[in-house]
């Protein structure tokens, strides 16, 4: 049985983006193309109705481009457990009260038992100093994290990388 990858807003729109000039912005870029390029048929993937909505706004092209990403990848619905799994993130000071869509979406990953939950959002998710955070929340209401990470740590290794 394949793992379940919980796909966050921030992949497709790393992965149909137009290629930036910044190092760091291309490097995440590159990284996330070499993923789903790769890996990604090693695992069952996962978005949520929020990253749909989050993906179908700004720039017309880009949106279709982020939906087209999307389109054969199950999409998790958010329903009351969710929503409050969502708030107990923001009141424990997991997320900050600011970031609530953050709180959902680890919210749905964890509701639905997700493995992996990949995104490059450092600021709110995947921080060394908020993800334990996020885990004890998480576990303190019943639920396990599921492991929050970047494309570049869920790249299969490959013999020459050694």
């Amino acid at each position: 049985m394949k793992s379940c990858v919980y796909i966050e807003t921030s992949i497709p729109s790393y992965l149909t983006g137009r290629p930036s000039r910044d190092l760091i912005v291309a490097g995440w870029q590159q990284i996330t193309a070499q993923w789903w390029d790769e890996c990604r048929q090693n695992y069952d993937l996962y978005t949520s109705e929020l990253v749909v909505a989050e993906a179908s706004s700004g720039n017309p092209e880009a949106a279709e481009r982020r939906l087209y990403s999307l389109k054969d990848i199950h999409e998790l619905l958010i329903d009351d457990e969710v929503e409050d799994l969502a708030s107990k993130l923001i009141e424990n000071r997991a997320v900050p009260a600011t970031a609530k869509a953050d709180a959902i979406h680890i919210a749905v990953a964890a509701v639905q038992k997700m493995d992996y939950f990949l995104t490059w959002n450092c600021r709110h998710i995947n921080n060394a100093t908020k993800k334990p955070v996020i885990r004890k929340v998480c576990a303190d209401f019943g639920y396990i994290c599921p492991e929050i990470c970047t494309p570049l740590e869920l790249l299969i290794e490959v013999s020459n990388d050694l």
